[in-house]
């Protein structure tokens, strides 16, 4: 059994039959699909609860390429690179776009399939095509930006295309005539001769200030998604909750802040073991060592029931969770629709 446990950021003791590393997406090609798998990047986003009956997959491919266009440059970048390096590397170029999305840890292959998100943006502002191994098909492929059918958190990868395509390069289409997106929280308060460095600065300062380092603290970053609620229903818990942040979705739906349900649930705090809500920001849950998977499910349990019974709001986890057979899903509290 190899260990797995410095392969992702939370830490948990665990480890996997087989580990191969690819540096070179041929090498994709020639891999047996018929064993049971599970694609890994820089195992920020990933936590494996016990040990995984299967063979990790670790893409660890390199390279970025730079071509301007017309009004915009086109970016091609490899799976395996560094997501935030990407951000600041574009940055000395002076390439402006992907700074509101500074310091999300991870690779540039995670990003599409989580639609990764912060301040304002989505990745899939600017994703024009995501290039991949069709497992099914046998070759390469690319898939436009429509075709990943990218949602708040979301991605045909995490569907249809889930275990039957592993992205090997990301492109996307950067604006030359770059404009700051300010419209979110503490960025509001920059002015408007705000550069792109300025705003990365800004970005880097609030996370830093709000998520422990996960090579200091071990973490997954923000472990539940925002819960997408219906308009009315909102309404209603704002008249008992009148400070609880809403941010517009579309004319029927709103995002709540699954930080602010947990912190006003007064769980920030709350442990399981080694594992606890971070005391800075209640969507973290952070891992001091020594604790297992059962802690951690214990843990989200207990933050999904007392947040559904006190706001009838129920919490998804957006960290991807794996088990002895594969991926699962922890939902602790049977409930219906808001209405």
């Amino acid at each position: 059994m190899i260990s797995l446990q410095s392969y992702h950021t939370f830490s948990l003791p665990s480890g996997c039959e087989s580990l191969i590393v690819i540096e070179d997406p041929k090498e994709l090609v020639q891999l047996n699909y018929d064993q049971a798998f599970f694609l890994l990047g820089e195992g920020s986003n990933t936590i494996f609860l016990e040990d995984y009956a299967g063979v990790v997959i670790k893409l660890a491919t390199s390279g970025v390429n730079i071509e301007a266009r017309d009004d915009h440059y086109l970016i091609r970048a490899a799976a395996g690179e560094n997501w935030h390096q990407l951000v600041l590397t574009l940055l000395e170029q002076g390439i402006g776009g992907l700074e509101n999305l500074a310091l999300i840890p991870g690779t540039v292959g995670a990003a599409p399939v989580q639609n990764i998100g912060a301040y304002g943006v989505e990745v899939s502002h600017y994703i024009t095509a995501v290039k991949g191994f069709d497992i099914t098909q046998g070759h390469f492929t690319t898939l436009s930006s429509t075709e990943c059918q990218f949602g708040y958190r979301d991605s045909v990868f995490k569907h249809r295309l889930k275990d039957k395509f592993i992205i090997t390069e990301v492109t996307f289409a950067l604006p030359i005539c770059w404009q700051p997106k300010l419209s979110y929280g503490p960025l509001q308060n920059l002015s408007g001769a705000t550069t792109a460095k300025d705003v990365c600065d800004a970005v880097i300062a609030i996370r830093n200030s709000k998520l422990p380092d996960p090579y200091k603290l071990a973490n997954a970053g923000s472990f539940f998604k925002n819960p997408i609620v219906d308009k009315a229903f909102a309404v209603q818990l704002q008249s008992m909750f009148p400070d609880m942040p809403v941010f517009k979705v579309d004319e029927n739906n709103v995002k709540l802040a699954a930080g602010w349900l947990i912190d006003k649930a007064g769980l920030k705090g709350c442990q399981r073991g080694t594992i606890r809500v971070y005391e800075q920001q209640a969507l973290v849950l952070v891992h001091e060592g020594g604790s297992s998977g059962a802690d951690l499910k214990q843990l989200v349990s207990h933050i999904q029931r007392t947040v559904w019974q006190k706001f009838a709001v129920k919490l998804e986890h957006e960290v991807r969770l794996i088990a002895k057979q594969g991926e699962c899903q922890l939902q602790s509290v049977e409930c219906h629709e808001n209405i």
